[in-house]
């Protein structure tokens, strides 16, 4: 075999390697390679290597053994450029030089550039290629793309076919069309509102913290590109997540906040602040600081669809928000009307998550949220990332927060394309902008757009930056805005002359002194006072008939023909099911949550439930997902319920607990309609989820006027495991508790739980709150927790359990003890109790909000108590 036009594309690339290895040494390649190169003539038909899956291999014919290592030597620069190119890439506006690479160089494969002359273009290959007079200016083409201001860093994106597409994306420059006059002055006049806005506050309200975009203003037009060709892609929702960094900015400017409320808020803070300091500050005040805020906005595009536009609240956490968003996304997706599990279109609502560089790295939620992209009770179809890049965290350099190249080096190992951009460049800007839609709208996958700025001021603006960054505030000090660059851009074009661009500063800022001094109603939220009020949810119906209730039973047990349960659990669990309704006393945790369930989706209210381990249930006492022993195929009973009236879905989630409980959040806020459950696999666990709990959970209320409703089932017992799974820590639950702001429940029988999920149901559209249930572990099978089918079919949720032994002779009663959970249970079993004749053991299922009236009633009824 003498002629390499046998091997194709890459292959011939790759023997080609091997041949300019074994021309410097025969024995660095094997046996059969040495056998082949040895008969090889020189004059053989070789194709060159390809470089990019987007290339074809050209037709040449090597006269020489020189000929073909220049051809090898510039098929591997080639494919160097392409792969490594970002790494030469000029995307630091305050211009550091990049860090280069040494394979990116002619003489590292042996060429000079006269070499690259005598060579075609075809070598080179690809769209940039066309039209060059040889692989020399073809390369250098291929050069100012891929080591311009723009970095392509996907040499990690394994899928040929997403390669393919991303290379000709970049070098076909389809995304880089040329900007008429207009819109290079429609683009004057947004960085222009973006940069007198940020100007007008700074001289406005001195000190006051706004956490400035200046160094990234061209975000907001990046924004805008992106909400635009989302519209016309026929995208029905867009929602948004980012921290406090350019915050204030991007809800007047993206989410068409008005500035006379924006600057409203200002002037609040300030008056509050001099009222503190005068002695006259209200301890009553609720709600959060200015740039916390989310907002919602309707976009109107041509003759399209209303489409809203969200920008969720978020904490200080920064990165905390992600996930929340991307719950918002999926609620937003699915449709869930009909039996079955929820119809999802992916491309119907788009997340947009703004990260900071320090954070990105450094937050752990960051990787957890990246990691749910592609799991099917998670991905949304693909997120826009931008890391809004100050180069900077706080005070903090990069080389002490981050042990990677690149801030974005994170989303490579989920195989995200990463576009490093020039925040001084909007045109290319706007070109990775529309880029990445376009990736995302084709693949249904995450792209991230690391946005390389700088942060013209302080973390906050009452800091000084140079304290601790002297040289690098030297140089931000001394540079021009990117609305001073893109004017001075224009006006050597004739676009727009220098007179013309001030007068659009003047222009935005009368219009900001307009709305100064507009008069706005206080944005403040209510007072706490107005929401200070401690009372039991009002009851709800909860029983279900025995009619119903044993019809539901029985389609739960049905199984589609020709499926094999696994005999133990058919023996065990479904049997006790079938007969459990008609015996006393029988019906059990799993089994009362199950028939919960279906009677929820019967009245037409859809569920979601997810954690680790949920299908099954972490002690095997649910078993929502049957597998048939044979295939392996998956059957899910509550979804072929034919008395269902609404969607039900279960997942497993990854072992992720601040992630996935954030997500969850998210969706309950999104479809608060839903009934939304997120389990942990051990109660102790949601301590890993503690920021979601304490910033969004349980304050989501007080401080956004928004109204949660997500469930909590912590699974707990003190079951002599030592200090790791006894306790899902109640106390810090009673401690976040105020304000009538979550319900907190520790249940002792099936029927209470049972008669709990319905209430919970029943209260979503009315009175919607967290609901936290310390659900038991010892209790699931425990037969004092049983429960009959009248305790299904009668009564409702009970806050406070009497003890029914003890009310027969509530006159003898001296002493009452009053207890919750399993603690009851383990009383109640002990030999002493059964003996004891003055004693009561009263259940307080409902700690909170504490039922203080019902607990007075039980209380009185007991008219010769000593002690309590």
């Amino acid at each position: 075999m003498s002629d390499i036009s046998l091997f194709h594309g890459p292959n011939a690339g790759y023997v080609l390697e091997l041949y300019d290895r074994y021309l410097l040494d025969p024995n660095s390649v094997d046996s059969d390679m040495q056998t082949l190169f040895k008969d090889w003539s020189p004059t053989a038909s070789p194709a060159p290597p390809q470089t990019s899956p987007i290339l074809k291999s050209p037709e040449i014919r090597p006269k020489s053994e020189d000929e073909i290592k220049r051809i090898v030597g510039t098929a591997r620069v080639t494919r160097m450029v392409r792969e490594i190119g970002h790494l030469a890439a000029r995307v630091d506006p305050l211009g550091s030089a990049p860090p280069g690479d040494s394979g990116l160089e002619l003489e590292t494969h042996g060429l000079v550039p006269e070499d690259l002359a005598k060579l075609p273009a075809s070598v080179v290959g690809g769209p940039l290629a066309e039209g060059a007079q040889n692989a020399l200016e073809a390369l250098g083409r291929l050069r100012k793309v891929y080591s311009g201001s723009v970095g392509y860093d996907i040499g990690h994106v394994s899928t040929a076919k997403e390669r393919n597409w991303l290379y000709e994306a970049i070098e076909s420059r389809s995304f880089f069309p040329e900007m008429d006059a207009d819109h290079k002055t429609d683009l004057l006049e947004r960085l222009t509102e973006v940069e007198t806005f940020e100007r007008y506050l700074h001289k406005s309200f001195q000190g006051a913290k706004r956490f400035s975009i200046e160094g990234n203003d061209v975000l907001v037009p990046m924004l805008d590109e992106i909400i635009h060709h989302a519209a016309l892609s026929r995208t029905r929702e867009v929602v948004m997540g980012m921290a406090h960094r350019g915050r204030l900015n991007v809800m007047a400017h993206v989410l068409g906040k008005p500035y006379e409320a924006i600057l409203s808020a200002f002037a609040e803070s300030t008056r509050r602040e001099e009222a503190s300091v005068a002695g006259r500050g209200s301890l009553g005040w609720a709600g959060d600081v200015k740039y916390h805020l989310g907002a919602r906005r309707a976009y109107k595009e041509g003759n399209l669809a209303v489409m809203p536009i969200s920008l969720v609240p978020n904490p200080s956490h920064l990165e905390f928000a992600n996930p929340v968003v991307e719950g918002h996304v999926r609620a937003a997706q699915e449709q869930r009307a009909l039996r079955g599990a929820p119809q999802q279109d992916e491309k119907a609502s788009l997340a947009i998550l703004i990260h900071g560089d320090a954070a990105f790295p450094g937050q752990g939620i960051v990787a957890e949220t990246l990691n749910l992209w592609n799991l099917p009770g998670y991905r949304t179809g693909g997120t826009i990332h931008i890391i809004t890049n100050n180069q900077i965290g706080f005070t903090t350099d990069t080389g002490d927060s981050r042990s990677t190249q690149y801030a974005s080096d994170l989303a490579k190992g989920f195989e995200i394309p990463i576009l490093h951009v020039n925040a001084d460049d909007p045109e290319s800007c706007l070109a990775v902008a529309r880029m990445a839609l376009a990736y995302r709208e084709h693949f249904q996958k995450d792209i991230l757009i690391d946005l390389v700025g700088y942060r013209r001021h302080g973390h906050n603006e009452g800091d000084e930056p140079a304290y601790t960054q002297p040289k690098m505030y030297d140089l931000i000090s001394a540079h021009p805005s990117v609305r001073e660059i893109w004017a001075k851009i224009l006006e050597t074009e004739g676009v727009v002359s220098a007179r013309e661009a001030e007068a659009m500063v003047a222009t935005v800022e009368e219009k900001l002194k307009t709305a100064r001094e507009k008069p706005v109603e206080s944005a403040q939220p209510e007072n706490g006072e107005h929401h200070a009020r401690i009372a039991r949810v009002r009851s709800a119906h909860t029983a279900v008939s025995k009619e119903i209730l044993t019809e539901l039973n029985e389609a739960l047990l049905a199984r589609p023909n020709g499926f094999t349960p696994n005999v133990k659990l058919q023996r065990t669990v479904f049997a006790r099911r079938r007969t459990s309704l008609n015996t006393p006393n029988a019906i059990d945790w799993g089994h009362a949550e199950t028939l919960a369930f279906a009677s929820i989706l019967a009245d037409g209210t859809p569920i979601r439930l997810s954690g680790q381990d949920s299908e099954r249930g972490t002690f095997g006492q649910r078993h929502l997902v049957l597998h048939d022993t044979t295939t392996g195929n998956a059957f899910i009973p509550l979804q072929q319920l034919k008395q269902a009236r609404a969607s039900f879905a279960v997942y497993n989630s990854p072992l992720s607990e601040n992630a996935v409980l954030g997500f969850e959040y998210g969706y309950s806020m999104h479809a608060p309609g839903v009934m939304t459950i997120w389990e942990a696999q051990f109660g102790d666990f949601c301590n890993s989820a503690q920021v979601i709990i304490d910033q969004f959970l349980v304050s989501g209320n007080a401080k956004w006027r928004q109204n949660p409703s997500l469930v909590l089932l912590l699974p707990h017992g003190y079951e002599g495991m030592g200090p790791e799974h006894s306790s899902a820590r109640l106390e810090r639950f009673l401690q976040l508790a105020a304000n009538d702001n979550i319900r907190i429940v520790n249940c002792t029988t099936s029927a209470q739980y049972f008669h709990l999920l319905r209430r919970q149901a029943a209260l979503l559209e009315t009175e919607p709150k967290p609901l936290i249930v310390m659900s038991p572990k010892s209790l699931l099978r425990h037969p004092r927790a049983a429960s009959s089918l009248s305790d299904l079919t009668q009564g409702s949720f009970h806050s406070v359990l009497d003890d029914s032994r003890a009310a027969a002779r509530a006159e003898t009663i001296t002493r009452l003890v009053l207890c919750s959970g399993k603690v009851y249970t383990d009383l109640v079993g002990l030999e002493e109790f059964a003996h004891t004749e003055r004693v009561a053991v009263v259940r307080v299922e409902e700690l909170y909000p504490f039922p203080e009236d019902d607990l007075r009633r039980v209380i009185a009824s007991y008219i010769n108590l000593k002690e309590i």
